[in-house]
């Protein structure tokens, strides 16, 4: 009985020393709130773009309310809040609440940023199809690096319409092997007397995918037999293990 009872006490003992030591944590944790507040607050009212925005803290996790005239705005803010001591999280809810541009006047104009994005002749390896609902953002296809990825969200981020941003992009693995079956697609397709002409607006190329020796076409040509003929050239490229024709028919989605 008394080693019965000896166990009920040392089991009430260890769970009090624990509720003490989480009791002590929080105590820890909220100890910092106030300061955490005031340097987040300090850090947003040294810039101009941040004026509507508030900051409350609760138990090292900062919430951030208000709006922004950008998406990038809001990125950044809570950017900001995350380098201040002992944060231990944020909560993003500022509102994006620029300018309203209809979902298909945005998605317009990002296209067109992104086609001039980054020219050259890289730009021939990065593919991206833009979907915008409300405001938001999806953006998905497929980039030679990573540098190519970044520049494109930075182009969406600060756009004025933008509210939120869904990025789906992926990035192409590093394969030497697969470098080499890009440069012997793109010599084959832009060497082509018909498809040469594809090369003079560096906006509107035929992308070039490759992934594993699998190359994927995009864009957009100009009738059926150019988007036959790049399918052709695609499929003599040495090191090519298959081809996917994606191309578009210019006005005339049926025989794309």
């Amino acid at each position: 009985m008394n080693v019965w009872f000896g166990k009920v006490l040392g089991s009430v003992g260890a769970v009090a020393l624990l509720s003490s030591v989480l009791s002590a944590e929080v105590a820890s944790v909220r100890r910092y709130d106030n300061a955490i507040e005031q340097q987040v607050a300090h850090k947003l009212a040294g810039k101009k773009q941040f004026t509507n925005v508030q900051a409350k803290v609760e138990d090292g996790i900062v919430t951030l309310t208000g709006t922004v005239d950008l998406y990038r705005e809001k990125l950044e803010a809570s950017k900001q809040a995350g380098k201040v001591a002992h944060t231990a999280g944020v909560r993003d809810l500022i509102e994006v609440a620029g300018p309203t541009v209809s979902d298909q006047q945005l998605q317009a104009k990002l296209s067109e940023k992104l086609w001039y994005d980054r020219m050259g002749y890289e730009n021939l390896f990065n593919y991206f199809a833009l979907g915008v609902q409300g405001g938001v953002v999806t953006i998905a296809g497929e980039t030679y690096n990573q540098v190519a990825r970044d520049s494109a969200l930075a182009t969406i981020n600060q756009t004025p319409g933008v509210k939120d941003v869904i990025d789906n992009i992926r990035i192409s693995p590093l394969s030497p092997f697969d470098d080499n079956v890009r440069r012997r697609a793109a010599r084959a397709i832009y060497g082509d007397p018909v498809l040469s002409r594809y090369a003079i607006d560096p906006a509107l190329p035929i992308r070039i995918i490759v992934d594993r020796g699998k190359i994927g076409l995009y864009g957009t040509v100009d009738n059926r037999m150019d988007k036959q003929i790049a399918g052709l050239r695609a499929s003599q490229v040495f090191g090519a293990f298959s081809v996917e024709n994606h191309l578009v028919v210019a006005n005339s989605e049926k025989n794309a």
